[in-house]
């Protein structure tokens, strides 16, 4: 699985993206976070507060409960402001 990762995110873990092999009890969005979270301490740190962080799958925003079986990637990225 393609993961990719955008501002702070970037920062906090220290790779711009990367390819993850997923056990196959991560099946949505918020488990994915939770798998990331126990896999280093920069993870750890990326997603502490996981309410915050978005994702898309495939480029289109879901929700944490959504499944990403047959995603190609999944990219993380804070809340967005605008103006």
């Amino acid at each position: 699985m393609k993961l990719i990762y955008f501002a702070w995110l970037r920062e906090r873990i220290g790779v711009p993206e990367e390819e993850v092999d997923l056990p196959a009890e991560v099946r949505t969005v918020e488990d994915l976070m939770q798998f990331l979270s126990e896999r280093s301490e920069a993870h750890a740190h990326a997603f502490e507060n996981r309410k915050i962080v978005r994702a898309a799958i495939d480029r289109r925003h879901v929700k944490p409960a959504a499944p990403i079986a047959g995603a190609g990637e999944i990219a993380f990225f804070p809340p967005m402001t605008g103006g």
